[in-house]
């Protein structure tokens, strides 16, 4: 019996990598996989390159929203209204690897512990193996995980069963959190190693960035340097590293993020002194 994959897209107002990303996605897509996207805002430039792929094969299906709806809303409608065996989601602003999913569903066929696992958005350059080795486990079949609690929120394919085991996201409750509570139920989470890259084009390093200057940064500030109130390409190329440090440093247990709202400030020590070495 073929094992279907659902994917969910949300787009808003960023045309130029919405066209590669979401053309990058389509085309990994094999008979058994189907595209959703979730258009936020009114922005025309990206309606139209998203509208641009309507009559691909692959492309399943389309909501819009002109409010602005973010995680929660997209993501409970994808769950709730997908019949897919396994649910993942990709960020208008990654390149997914040919293959992808193809590898990560078998795995999860492979291994019935795994939860949610995921493609690495970081780069070769990032990997610390006196860090990652540690969190490398090997299970049914050969196939590897780095294993961890979360992961983020593209790239990622989870089973089914997860969500009808946990139920949808919360209110106010982000994917990380909901990664947390699968991790404490028992599910194995974690990103496939060898790592299947994914390009985070709003990584400075990425090939596709449109960040390459100062000014390119300050225009097109991302949400996440947003959110944490960086300011400089500079600084915000140096978060990046960090929080690759900060993937391969995190515990693998799930009791370590009792009262997660705190397990954020304990990994941003941890880096400062892996990066400082106070």
């Amino acid at each position: 019996m073929v094992q279907n994959i659902d994917i969910l897209m949300i787009t808003y107002n960023r045309a130029e990598y919405t066209k590669l990303s979401l053309k990058r996605l389509l085309d990994t897509c094999g008979e058994s996989m189907r595209v959703w996207v979730w258009h936020n805002g009114t922005d025309e430039q990206t309606l139209e390159v998203v509208h641009s792929f309507r009559d691909h094969s692959r492309f399943f299906r389309f909501y819009h929203s002109p409010e602005n709806k973010k995680l929660q809303e997209p993501t409970n409608w994808f769950w709730t209204e997908s019949e897919g065996n396994f649910v993942g989601k990709v960020d208008d602003d990654c390149l997914v690897p040919y293959h992808w999913a193809d590898k990560l569903r078998q795995a999860h066929l492979d291994v019935p512990e795994f939860g949610v696992i995921s493609c690495w958005h970081f780069f070769e350059e990032d990997f610390v193996p006196q860090l990652a080795n540690r969190k490398i486990k090997e299970y049914a079949c050969g196939h590897r995980l780095m294993q961890s609690c979360y992961v983020g929120g593209s790239g990622y394919l989870m089973k089914r069963a997860c969500v009808d085991e946990m139920g949808l996201i919360r209110p106010k409750e982000t994917f990380t959190p909901y990664c947390l509570r699968l991790a404490a139920h028992g599910w194995t989470n974690g990103w496939y190693y060898p790592f299947l890259y994914q390009e985070h084009m709003d990584d400075p390093r990425a090939p596709h960035t449109m960040l390459k200057t100062e000014e390119d940064f300050q225009n097109n500030i991302p949400l996440t340097a947003r959110q944490f109130s960086i300011c400089s390409l500079k600084d915000w190329e140096q978060w990046l590293r960090n929080d690759a440090i900060a993937a391969q440093a995190a515990s693998i247990n799930p009791k370590y993020y009792l009262g997660w709202r705190v397990w954020r400030a304990k990994i941003r020590r941890l880096v400062g002194r892996l990066v400082t070495g106070k």
